[in-house]
């Protein structure tokens, strides 16, 4: 086996070129950070200008020549996506954070490893408990706010994010879709969120943002394992023959399933693998409201179905199916949605007479399920540059919204982790030199909105970057889910503590 040879890189000389990387990448995102950022423009594999005021597609989009400084560059852009991948937004921040931690702790040569690694456990964690504690839940009129602020303060697009959440009373699902009259609104359809995502990438259909959507497909339950592509032989020949997509909900033979991806891959068959609901007293009751959404028949060996007789009789459909890593969202077609009310109002009727408190919150869980529904964003623009551009924006503001439900919101505009970090009483150089650089979110919104980046302590007040005047940044709107926050600091945390922790850098030898 061929090895590839290594450069070598020790001490100052390699954190040199590894710090080189993450100011330039830093530099890039931090620009677009608060009201006052700015958009970059970057050209496209062909050439195209496209403009963007996301950080982490700036971020994704910054590689560098120098293969040390793009190692440094690529370990700080994993603090960002996983910033995306835990809450949604929070992207530039976590950037900006781990830049601030590097270089604030890099300065004392005093100060050794394992003080530093301490150092910022400690402030990190008391500044978790700070946010929490001073963390509100969200109210109706705060939706808005949040999806604005999100979106880069476009109040159009804010205010229809909100709608979308109250739609769907706050709890259902709110997804996002390019628009195909070329006009921004809102939908709202019956559908259900099943938490349950596709098995693997290989049956991901839609590149851009990392789904399999599937109009119209023919669904399929098991619930029991499938060990031969020769049992759903017949299905596959019928989706096939008529060019129909299918959605397979069940376990699969893992050799199964790599069969059917590679032959998606090849365009031979539009299929997609999600798994059953976990074992438990629960999945058959998940798997009858499958069924009774999809107008499907649950196939079981338990209940003495064969699976080598599976017919083209069992499977279901719905209008549209959208999976993630993470869950599949069905839009049912209305033929079901009427079904779907009289089983709802029997769940209701049984939640009033139940005493047992266990069955009651699994008749809440699958009322939950069943009465949701789903408001699909349609985005539109006048070219691709700007249907690109507020696509990256309503992606943000859609899961920044969502954080703020799920864990409150703290003051905005960098003010509540500023804030966090002036709370905490430091008892070493290293706690104080993390908790200083925990200001910078703070500072780098004043500096792009041209403004003096002077500290305030009064709680919750902080300077408003449009009008440069001090404000409550709660009774102002200016607020920020905390969920976004804290992960931004985690992440940006676990990154700067691997990075001072480094000493030795190899990387492949380039001819």
């Amino acid at each position: 086996m061929n090895q590839i040879v290594k450069q070598f890189h020790f001490g100052s000389e390699g954190k040199e070129k590894l710090f080189k990387g993450i100011d330039t990448l830093a530099g890039a995102v931090a620009s677009t950070l608060g009201v006052g950022g700015e958009r970059v423009i970057f050209e496209d594999n062909n050439g195209i200008p496209i403009v963007t005021k996301d950080g982490v597609t700036v971020a994704n989009l910054c590689v560098m020549e120098d293969p040390v400084e793009n190692m440094g560059a690529s370990m700080v852009k994993q603090a960002a996506q996983r910033t995306v991948q835990d809450a949604g937004d929070g992207t530039t921040t976590a950037t900006v954070l781990a830049q601030s931690l590097l270089h604030a702790l890099s300065t004392d040569n005093d100060i050794n490893k394992r003080e530093v690694a301490q150092a910022i456990d400690t402030v990190v964690n008391l500044v978790v408990k700070y946010l929490d504690k001073n963390s509100k839940l969200i109210d109706d009129s705060m939706i808005e706010e949040v999806a604005c602020i999100s979106t880069n303060n476009d109040m159009e697009l804010g205010k229809l994010i909100a709608d979308a959440y109250r739609a769907v009373n706050l709890t259902g699902v709110v997804m996002m879709e390019t628009s195909k009259t070329g006009e921004t609104g809102l939908e709202v359809v019956e559908g259900v969120q099943y938490d349950k995502g596709f098995i693997n990438n290989h049956f991901v259909n839609n590149k851009a943002n990392n789904t399999c959507t599937q109009e119209d497909p023919l669904i399929l339950l098991i619930d029991s394992q499938i060990d031969t592509v020769r049992q759903i032989q017949r299905i596959l020949e019928h989706v096939i023959k008529t060019k129909r997509s299918l959605l397979i909900i069940g376990d699969v033979d893992p050799k199964v399933a790599s069969t059917l991806a590679m032959n998606k891959n090849k365009g031979n068959i539009d299929i997609n693998i999600v798994p059953a609901p976990t074992v438990g007293v629960n999945r058959k009751e998940m798997f009858d409201d499958l069924a009774l959404l999809t107008d499907a028949t649950v196939i079981s060996e338990n209940l003495g179905d064969d699976l080598d007789l599976i017919d083209l009789d069992h499977l279901g459909t719905c209008e549209k199916a959208t999976s993630t890593f993470a869950d599949t969202v069905i839009q049912i077609n209305p033929e079901a949605a009427s079904r779907v009310e009289e089983v709802i109002e029997s769940i209701k009727a049984n939640i009033t007479k139940e005493t047992n408190p266990n069955k009651i919150i699994k008749l809440e869980r699958r009322l939950g399920m069943l009465s949701a529904k789903v408001a699909i964003v349609q985005v539109g623009g006048n070219s691709d540059i700007e249907l690109k551009e507020k696509l990256d924006r309503v992606e943000d503001a859609i899961c920044a919204t969502k954080a703020a439900i799920k864990e409150g919101v703290v003051a905005g505009g960098g003010v509540a982790l500023s804030q966090a970090a002036s709370s905490v009483k430091t008892k070493s150089l290293a706690e104080d030199l993390v908790a200083s650089a925990l200001h910078e979110p703070y500072r780098v919104i004043l500096r792009n909105a041209g403004l003096p980046d002077n500290l305030i302590t009064r709680k919750n007040v902080g300077i408003d970057a449009r009008t440069g005047k001090e404000i409550n940044m709660f009774k102002a709107g200016i607020i920020d889910p905390v969920l976004v926050t804290k992960s931004a600091l985690k992440n940006a945390a676990s990154v700067a503590s691997t990075i001072l922790a480094t000493n030795c850098i190899m990387s492949n030898l380039r001819a």
